[in-house]
């Protein structure tokens, strides 16, 4: 009952999160000095639109009516973005939702490599370096690591760009799928798909670094239990025990930090394919800051806040199945 109490709760903290987080929008379209929604209406009024038609567009694209007073407006709002209706472009002239669901796959099969991959190496490394503490090893990795945390992912990705892709040639300087082939299960066609991602998969994998120091701590504490003594006295090989022994119980504390980390690269897709012609859901975004494209922008905006407020619910909820000993500790603690 503590548990589900527990939850419960949590879950009540996330609705609490959205509703904060979609009221503020609303906010921005309708109650800050200088609004976006009079700034649409200048706009489309300088491009030769009558005012009444320029202000019945707005209201179409951002879901607001102008002329309800403001509490009716907002419900009107609030009950729009339930039914997933976030407005309409004002540049591409077509729904915000088509957008997201036209890019966001995209965007979801980049980060989803990156994070892994990520996530692998730094599990791996991390447990290298705690087993073998002080030696060349632990040095070379360590330095390493701190390399790789401490640079920019978009600095990486200039390199990338600039010596995979246009001096060497080795994979594709812009887009996110081959020109001239059919969109199918095609061997051609995935192959180009991958390398398209290749190079900003490789950009996100700075993340490593900082993945590879968490672990390496987490695998030290861990060091000095029991049960790795049993190991070393029934003759298994270092290399087993530092990644079947050690890793298998230093990982299950970043766990949330792999989950998290999903958020922190939601907000880097946004330079990161603008940085390689990648049209997902950070492209869009940053397209239409360029753009003015209100609707657009709070779309992706509520769908990248989502994203991590959901992500941080998932991680409080399945931690205690992933590691039972937090359950327990839950318990004594309430």
């Amino acid at each position: 009952m503590v548990n589900i109490g527990w939850r419960t709760r949590r879950i009540g903290q996330t609705v609490f999160t959205l509703w904060v987080v979609l009221t503020l929008t609303f906010a921005l379209v309708r109650l800050l000095p200088g609004n976006p929604m009079g700034a649409m209406v200048q706009q489309l009024i300088q491009q030769g639109v009558n005012p009444a038609r320029a202000r019945h567009l707005v209201e179409l694209r951002l879901s607001v009516d102008p002329n309800k007073p403001i509490p009716y407006a907002y419900l009107d709002y609030m009950g729009n973005m339930l039914q997933g209706n976030l407005g309409i472009s004002m540049y591409y002239s077509e729904p915000v939702v088509d957008i997201i669901a036209r890019s966001l796959p995209w965007t979801l099969f980049v980060l989803s490599w990156s994070l892994f991959i990520s996530f692998f190496m730094g599990v791996i490394i991390g447990a290298l370096m705690a087993y073998w503490e002080g030696s060349k090893l632990d040095v070379g990795l360590t330095s390493w690591a701190i390399l790789m945390g401490s640079t920019p992912y978009y600095v990486l990705a200039l390199l990338l760009l600039i010596f995979f892709a246009y001096r060497w040639g080795i994979f594709p300087t812009s887009g996110r799928q081959p020109t001239g082939v059919a969109p199918g299960f095609s061997w051609a066609y995935i192959s180009g798909i991958l390398r398209h991602a290749a190079l900003p998969v490789l950009s996100m994998l700075v993340a490593s670094g900082v993945a590879s120091l968490g672990m390496r701590g987490n695998s030290i504490r861990v060091l000095g239990e029991n049960y790795l003594r049993v190991a070393r006295l029934r003759g298994l090989s270092d290399i087993t025990i530092s990644t079947q022994y050690v890793a298998r119980n230093a990982v299950l504390p970043m766990y949330t930090a792999f989950l998290i980390s999903l958020g922190e690269m939601f907000g880097g897709s946004v330079v990161l394919e603008q940085v390689f012609s990648y049209r997902g859901l950070g492209w869009y975004m940053l397209s239409a800051t360029y753009q003015r494209d209100y609707p657009l922008m709070m779309g992706m905006f509520t769908i990248l806040t989502v994203a991590v407020v959901l992500a941080l619910l998932i991680a409080d909820l399945t931690y205690s199945f992933v590691d039972p000993r937090a359950g327990g500790q839950t318990n004594e603690t309430y």
